[in-house]
């Protein structure tokens, strides 16, 4: 089983620590991984700003940069959800899409195909579980509460392997945090209230910190925090999962 390893420009840029974890992790497991170089946006931005064209190019550029192995994972749930569900449309027509039925989120692939069982190592905290929306309703990671289906969250199977750990969840679980990408740009003061009613939400549960399989929602969550002084401290799920390799 090959799998390349995509880290979305962002992640890249901002937040290479949760690149790193989610690699380390792959191998700590035994995953034959391979990070290809120079890789790019997947084309998201471009996509939800209503530039589809634009991001055309760049899924083609990705078709050929994955294709060759049998696994693409990213720590990243809305950029392995926009792969997943729009390249086949993107690239209609125009190439061959194969990547799109192989690429997941780092959280999916390790619950779902690896089926991991146990981790090394400990995280002796109290986290509150944020369960991104694209990762709810486009990738299946936690179950929506919209929808009348039995409970679950693979998310939280994955961080109570670790040893120490308390996982805890806030009121309205799945309720958006306001980022939304796009959303959060020409939606500004309804996107940062978002952010901080679901902020609220997540220090009643008197976590020491936020995690999630996102660090979009994360980013946006802490920006709030620091610019209204919340104290609550944020870390990708990968980073727990990956503690003490």
């Amino acid at each position: 089983m090959k799998i390349g390893l995509f880290i979305p420009c962002y992640v890249d840029a901002v937040y290479p620590n949760v690149g790193v974890a989610t690699y380390k992790l792959l191998k700590h497991l035994g995953l034959d991984v391979t990070y290809p170089l120079n890789q790019t946006c997947c084309g998201q931005p471009m996509a939800n700003a209503g530039f589809e064209k634009m991001a055309v190019p760049l899924a083609e550029k990705f078709e050929d940069k994955f294709k060759e192995f049998d696994f693409v994972v990213a720590p990243s749930v809305s950029c392995a959800a926009f792969i997943k569900i729009n390249y086949p449309r993107l690239l209609e027509g125009k190439s061959e899409c194969t990547t799109a039925s192989k690429c997941m989120d780092v959280v999916e692939f390790l619950h779902d195909v690896v089926k991991v069982k146990s981790l090394p190592g400990e995280f002796a905290h109290k986290v509150s579980l944020h369960n991104s929306c694209h990762g709810v309703r486009e990738l299946g990671l936690s179950s929506p509460s919209e929808m009348h289906v039995a409970k679950f969250n693979k998310i939280r199977d994955l961080l109570e392997l670790k040893k120490g750990i308390e996982v805890v969840e806030p009121e309205r679980n799945d309720e958006c945090c306001g980022f939304g990408g796009m959303f959060s740009i020409e939606e500004t003061a309804v996107s940062a209230q978002m952010g901080h009613d679901k902020l609220k939400r997540h220090i009643e549960t008197g976590a020491e910190y936020v995690t999630g399989p996102d660090c979009a929602c994360l980013m946006h969550m802490a920006g709030v925090a620091q610019k209204r002084d919340m104290q609550i401290k944020f870390i990708h799920a990968v980073e727990i999962l990956a503690a003490g390799l």
